[in-house]
């Protein structure tokens, strides 16, 4: 049977009575409830104006005073404002070793790996110091020098306008009364940036100042992954340009000199010094359309490093560089370390200019070096040995500093950080050679070929502990030639053309 809801439970209520408890009430029991009330206005009205017994009165409304803290909540809502904010231009020296990454420069598309400027970039919106919505172009974004996959830097460089204070310009008070500005630590407060609070009556000028400085630094070390760095920065000119205000290019290579004849590298890499015409010892690329390959190499010359005798490096010095260059001129100078080339396969190389002046051979031969107008094909060396090292400018055109010693963090934080990383690839090198130690004791190294008509089978060294064997070893001025710049340049420009819709001219 139905059961019905008790006479105390339906009897109307007042605003002094006690409210029903609903919760007791039966399914049978609130229908019969909803009729009664349906039917009866008065018991609507004044149900309807007694609170239940576990009603809680709202707050009062808070002072929207901008004095007023804000919940991390409300922060992460609102929008941070950047033009309330004072900019300006700086340069960001800054390493990263490229094994993880797709290329130093930002790709439009899709890559497998991600690129060392996407993820700065992201690293400085995050920190709030350039308007992500903008995108690379709205903050000026230039690089010195583009690194390939693979390859590293330790002292690459760009230029950009970033926020410069923690507080806001003056004249943006009013709009930051109102509550529309975002403190520049934004909600994110996993970036341990400096508060941004207002600073208390016991506070000092200096103290103040203080903790409106931006350290650039501290900031991005604490959200970049390990294997990208900043080492420092400095305030530039807006007429500063990372890329055209550099002096020169340092690269270094390093390679193992095991089994390479060292000497007759040198005596390689030093006919490199000079401007000289680099058709020969570069990627041609059609659609930069470049028609002239004249580069200037400062220094070029190989020394072991300190403490490891058997680890050289390769240091290159020069004004500008071409596409893959550095790693062409390794591919030769490790033929040549392996005695598969003589030296002066680098000066015939260099003779490339089928208008200019002949290159001197400079070994003392008296047969002439060839005219070599149109690159052999041989392959470059490989990406991980090579390191773009420095990239030096005009002392009054970037003054680097770093963030102040005795701010938290400093660079003692940045520096133990390297040792730890340098110590864990110190271990990793040395489990290799142990593997290679415990292997010799059944295995030994493939027999060497004496060159060309050798008549065995030879390794070809491509840097970084890669080799290509071959049974037979052709001469690089023996090999087949590509076609000659002025033709590849021209079937690009009418492959472009027919994608645009127009035909080339007849």
């Amino acid at each position: 049977m139905m059961s019905h809801p008790s006479p105390q439970k339906l009897a109307p209520t007042s605003r002094t009575s006690d409210p029903p408890n609903y919760d007791t009430w039966t399914r049978e029991e609130l229908i019969a409830r909803l009729k009664e009330l349906s039917e009866s206005p008065t018991a609507v009205t004044t149900t309807a104006n007694t609170p239940p017994a576990s009603y809680n009165p709202p707050p009062e409304p808070k002072s929207s005073s901008p004095h007023q803290k804000k919940t991390k909540t409300e922060k992460s809502k609102r929008e941070f404002n950047f033009s309330a904010y004072p900019t300006r231009k700086i340069a960001l020296k800054f390493s990263y070793a490229g094994a993880g990454y797709g290329g130093l420069a930002w790709q439009a598309g899709p890559t497998p790996l991600p690129t060392v400027e996407g993820v700065l970039f992201a690293a400085l919106a995050k920190a709030r110091l350039v308007d992500p919505e903008g995108g690379f172009e709205a903050c000026g974004w230039e690089r010195c020098g583009r690194t390939d996959r693979g390859v590293s830097a330790a002292g690459q460089v760009v230029s950009l306008y970033v926020r410069s204070s923690n507080r806001p310009s003056p004249s943006s008070s009013t709009a930051n009364a109102s509550g529309t500005n975002e403190e520049a630590a934004g909600g994110t407060s996993d970036l341990r940036l400096p508060s941004l609070d207002a600073p208390t009556q016991a506070e000092t000028e200096t103290e103040t100042e203080r903790r409106s400085v931006v350290r650039y630094l501290h900031t991005l070390n604490g959200i970049l992954p390990p294997s990208i760095r900043v080492y420092a920065w400095a305030p530039v000119a807006p007429t500063f340009s990372a890329r055209f205000s550099c002096r020169a290019r340092h690269y270094k290579y390093f390679f193992s000199a095991r089994n390479l004849d060292v000497d007759a590298m040198r005596a390689g890499a030093a006919r490199l010094v000079g401007e000289h015409d680099f058709r020969n010892l570069c990627k041609l690329d059609p659609a930069k359309q470049l028609t002239s390959f004249r580069r200037r190499i400062l220094r070029a010359d190989i020394s072991p490093l300190l403490g490891n005798n058997d680890m050289h490096a390769l240091d290159l010095v020069g004004t500008a560089f071409l596409y893959n260059q550095v790693r062409h001129i390794m591919a030769v100078l490790l033929l040549v370390g392996a005695r598969l080339e003589a030296p002066r396969v680098v000066s015939a190389l260099l003779n490339a200019d089928p208008e200019g002046e002949e290159v001197e051979a400079q070994d003392g031969g008296e047969e002439p070096l060839p005219r070599v107008t149109c690159k052999p094909e041989y392959q470059m060396a490989d990406a991980l040995p090579l390191v773009l090292w420095d990239c030096a400018y005009d002392p009054e055109d970037a003054r680097w500093r770093t963030d102040e010693a005795g701010m938290e963090g400093g660079s003692v934080g940045l520096y133990s950080q390297l040792v730890g990383l340098a110590e864990r690839a110190q271990v990793e090198a040395t489990l290799a050679e142990q593997f290679l130690a415990a292997a010799s004791e059944f295995h030994g190294p493939a027999p060497g070929g004496s060159g060309e008509g050798g008549g065995g089978p030879c390794d070809v060294p491509l840097g970084g502990g890669m080799v290509r064997r071959e049974g037979r070893y052709v001469r690089i001025l023996k090999r087949r030639r590509s076609e000659s710049v002025s033709v590849v340049n021209a079937r690009w420009r009418s492959r472009s053309e027919r994608r645009e819709g127009k035909r080339p001219d007849k």
